[in-house]
């Protein structure tokens, strides 16, 4: 549906406000076991290894609450142990704020930096922390913070930025060695 919707000359914002891309992803993926994660994940890493690919990224990112953040992030641990190729994993519980905190993002950080990257970095689930540093999303001070959270937690930066703005998230990227800048369009 939200294709269609880009074919027909929406903009991501348009998009979200008519209740698709992010939210309406996560509000799926809530609802799925880690088993149904993980199988559905599993047929699709199968389809790109058939197509050449050697190493994947797997990013989180579609959970927006604690529990599913770390769903996600053991699902692709799981694939790790099972995989024939390298993956990564890249935390980016910084994709969206979530509707409850639409109007409080300080919370929704918090939330980040004193529950969630604890408990990836205990566990063992990710190697980067990413952040979608736009607009309709992260600021490119709440991106730095975020990052540099990561990085105390042992995740190497990675930054989605410059997708629709420019608004300062290159600037973070470079301050906090980004090992990649993404969506950059």
């Amino acid at each position: 549906r939200e294709v269609v919707m880009r074919l027909h000359g929406k903009s991501y914002e348009e998009i979200a406000e008519a209740g698709g891309g992010i939210l309406n992803s996560a509000k799926k993926l809530q609802s799925k076991s880690e088993d149904e994660l993980f199988e559905a994940a599993k047929k699709r890493l199968h389809e790109v290894i058939d197509m050449g690919t050697g190493a994947i990224e797997i990013k989180s990112g579609y959970g927006l609450t604690v529990e599913a953040e770390i769903k996600m992030l053991r699902v692709i641990k799981r694939l790790k142990e099972y995989s024939p190729i390298p993956i990564k994993a890249s935390f980016l519980g910084a994709h969206f704020y979530p509707k409850e905190f639409k109007d409080n993002h300080e919370a929704y950080i918090q939330l980040i930096i004193e529950e969630m990257l604890p408990a990836i970095e205990k566990d063992g689930l990710a190697d980067y922390i990413d952040a979608f540093c736009e607009k309709v999303a992260f600021s490119a001070e709440e991106t730095d913070r975020l990052i540099k959270a990561g990085v105390k937690h042992g995740l190497k930066p990675k930054i989605h930025t410059n997708q629709f703005n420019c608004m300062g998230g290159i600037e973070v990227s470079v301050a906090n060695n980004a090992i990649s800048v993404d969506h950059l369009e």
